[in-house]
């Protein structure tokens, strides 16, 4: 099996994971404001990775040894995607307060487009049916979060820049990824993203003891799989998997939200979201039409 072929399949479980989580964040904000939810998850990523990264400590890398420069380039992109991370869940979440789910699902989603936009201001190129793989998706997307209405109010220009910063974020995995440790790079963003929405729960929110625990649940699905696990397979894949194809992977996590709804919360698939679950698969099915391969990244080559 190719590399490209490894990431992608990487990029689809990661998806998955994140689908479910969409059921997680559900319940747990039942009991608990965003930050509060959010501190949580984000430290509890954190913590599930220490013991990874202490076995790989121990085994070692002679490939890659843990150089004083390295630590320190380790460091820096740890803080810088930790704070974008923050950035694109704030603004989602802070959106959610004055938009419905199904329009925030979809604007979020927008960072498919964006991607292959602002990839074009650094030279990137992307391949025709790509394009064509977008615009499916976008329709597809359109369709599966139920979005009827253009109006741009405060809480969708929130969530425009929350998918503008998951761009960011994508591109930046994407520059970096093959030059860092993946699990120390994503702990780093978990406990950086952790501990700016401690801040923000501390100043906004009045979490109890009582409502953490009775979410427990919740908050474990999401901090081990959703972020432990998701976003390291986002950092592991998006090695192997050009950005465009890499955000058309990882945007199937809205599928699998309406798919894991209907199968754990009982909710009714309409035939609107069933074409949108289509158009979605068939442009992530597009997107892997073979062609020349991309341009290797030279920051991947060290």
């Amino acid at each position: 099996m190719s590399k490209r072929w490894i990431g992608n399949s990487v990029l689809l479980l990661g998806a998955m994971i994140w689908g479910a989580a969409f059921v997680a964040q559900s319940v747990g904000m039942d009991y608990l404001g965003p930050f509060t939810f959010q501190a949580a998850r984000s430290l509890l990523g954190a913590l599930v990775l220490l013991p990874v990264i202490a076995v790989m400590d121990k085994r070692g890398n002679p490939h890659r040894p843990v150089t004083p420069a390295a630590q320190k380039r380790q460091l820096g992109y740890g803080l810088l995607v930790g704070v974008i991370l923050f950035a694109a869940c704030s603004l989602q979440q802070c959106g959610l307060l004055y938009t419905a789910p199904g329009k925030s699902g979809f604007l979020t989603s927008l960072y498919i487009i964006l991607v292959p936009l602002v990839g074009l201001l650094f030279g990137r190129r992307v391949k025709p049916w790509i394009w064509g793989s977008v615009a499916l998706a976008i329709v597809g997307l359109y369709l599966l979060c139920g979005s009827t209405e253009f109006s741009l109010g405060p809480g969708e220009w929130l969530t425009l820049g929350c998918a503008l910063a998951f761009c960011f974020h994508i591109l930046v995995i994407d520059h970096i990824s093959g030059t860092v440790d993946a699990v120390r790079l994503s702990a780093m963003q978990f406990f950086v993203c952790g501990m700016l929405s401690l801040v923000c729960m501390v100043i906004w929110e009045q979490p109890s003891w009582d409502n953490l625990l009775a979410c427990w649940l919740p908050i474990a699905y999401a901090g081990i799989l959703s972020s432990g696990l998701g976003y390291t397979l986002q950092i592991i894949g998006q090695a192997y998997t050009e950005p465009t194809v890499a955000s058309l992977l990882m945007s199937l996590e809205s599928v699998f939200s309406v798919v894991f709804g209907w199968i754990i919360l009982r909710s009714a698939l309409t035939p609107a979201e069933l074409v949108g679950c289509c158009l979605v698969f068939a442009g992530v099915i597009i997107s892997q039409l073979p062609g020349k391969a991309p341009v290797p990244n030279p920051q991947k080559s060290h």
